[in-house]
């Protein structure tokens, strides 16, 4: 006999919009990666070969999530970093795709920004492997 699987109650954040609003501020690939769960195909984003010192951001929201000094080249095809700015995200579970993967989610506005694996550099030993589409950059002295 089947039976259901539990639903994790509904996370609440600062940033909240309607769906039809988030459709509005995004383009259709950041609404599907930040608020539909999805993937963007690896080596697509610009911000992959982004080298500049500065912050990358929420495409989302702008919350500044990543400081452009903890990104390194993972070979992934997706812009990667060892650690976020601190209380910048939340992780979860995620159960798709018939595995076990720790989900990344801006901590201000909820949107999906990619997953974190144990595979990193020092000195956390942690890579966040993010979808360029759900970042923005901000170059330092701008």
């Amino acid at each position: 006999m089947f039976t259901k699987r539990q639903a994790e109650p509904e996370e609440t954040f600062p940033v909240a919009k309607t769906d039809a609003e988030w459709r509005a501020a995004l383009s259709p690939e950041a609404f599907r990666v930040l608020r539909q769960h999805g993937t963007e195909r690896p080596g697509t984003s610009p911000l992959n070969a982004e080298k500049r010192p500065g912050t990358f951001t929420c495409a989302g929201c702008g919350q500044p999530l990543f400081d452009a000094a903890a990104k390194f080249e993972s070979g992934t095809g997706w812009p990667s970093f060892f650690a976020p700015v601190e209380g910048a995200v939340g992780t979860r579970s995620d159960r798709s795709f018939f595995m076990t993967r720790t989900e990344v989610h801006c901590a201000r506005c909820g949107g999906h920004l990619g997953h974190v694996f144990p595979d990193g550099p020092a000195p956390t030993g942690l890579r966040y492997c993010m979808n360029g589409v759900s970042l923005g950059f901000d170059p330092a002295g701008d």
